[in-house]
């Protein structure tokens, strides 16, 4: 597939991968402190952002993610990068990891860890927000100029909306409405959960105190289903926390990142 990314910075390789209805710059605020230290590829997953979707009749799961994110790595020359994802890009790089694919993982708020309950709850506010991204750009931003219209908007998402740029925000209710993996990635999550280990793969997961979207009860199940990660709260962050607080969600991922590259060979 012709997947679309961002590239910037040297170093050590690690793949950016976003949430669902987003898109790579999700990233944008942390880029340029993770590329003074990596070689950082934030990439638009299948269906979202300016990547095409699957082919007609390949369905939303585990294994199609994976085998895109395999030809992936080769074409951009990468041989088990580091990885980090955020809600649905956390679940794929804890997948990625269960399955050798890469050196490391860190992820923000991971998917795979709900009751059918918790998914049920986080369909609905998901699909609530794509149903506000319609909204035309003028009014959004027109609307988004008070600090608590903003905090209403799009506080179920980001834990601080007041300190995002009124044109990114624009941006992500775009890329949210047009996504043509919403849907078929929401239905297949009802049947997807994380049940790999990561063996011998070092992973760190952080989660914000203030996500309204995957809750509490979930990072605890992530943490007794990977006993063995490093766990980091996210203080004041939101479930996107990397506008939250662009410098603490940086110094996790420089950290979670800090392991030698593993070889093929190895």
């Amino acid at each position: 597939m012709d997947i679309v990314f961002e590239r910037r910075g040297e170093g050590p390789p690690l793949v950016l991968l976003h949430g669902i209805g987003h898109r790579w710059q999700a990233w944008s605020p942390v880029l340029d402190l993770l590329a003074a230290e990596r070689d950082v590829i934030a990439v638009d997953l299948p269906g979202f952002g300016a990547s095409p979707p699957l082919p007609a009749g390949t369905p939303y799961t585990l294994d199609a993610a994976m085998s895109v994110l395999a030809a992936t790595f080769a074409d951009l020359g990468l041989d088990r990068p580091h990885i980090a994802g955020n809600s649905l890009g956390g679940l794929f790089s804890l997948e990625a990891a269960d399955r050798g694919l890469v050196s490391s993982a860190t992820v923000l708020s991971p998917a795979g860890f709900f009751t059918a309950p918790e998914l049920r709850y986080a369909a609905s506010v998901l699909r609530a927000s794509r149903l506000a991204a319609r909204v035309p750009d003028t009014v959004l931003a027109r609307l988004a100029r008070s600090p608590r219209r903003r905090n209403a908007m799009f506080g179920m998402i980001y834990g601080r909306p007041d300190l995002l740029d009124i044109a990114a925000l624009a941006g992500d209710a775009r890329a949210m409405r047009t996504a043509a993996g919403f849907e078929p990635t929401l239905r297949a999550g009802r049947a997807t959960r994380f049940l790999g280990a990561c063996a011998d793969v070092p992973v760190t997961i952080a989660w914000g105190t203030k996500d309204r979207l995957l809750l509490r009860s979930q990072a605890i199940r992530a943490q007794r289903r990977l006993p063995n990660a490093r766990f980091v709260w996210l203080e004041g962050c939101g479930h996107v926390p990397m506008g939250d607080d662009p410098p603490q969600v940086a110094r996790v991922l420089l950290e979670g990142s800090a392991h030698p590259l593993r070889t093929a060979a190895a």
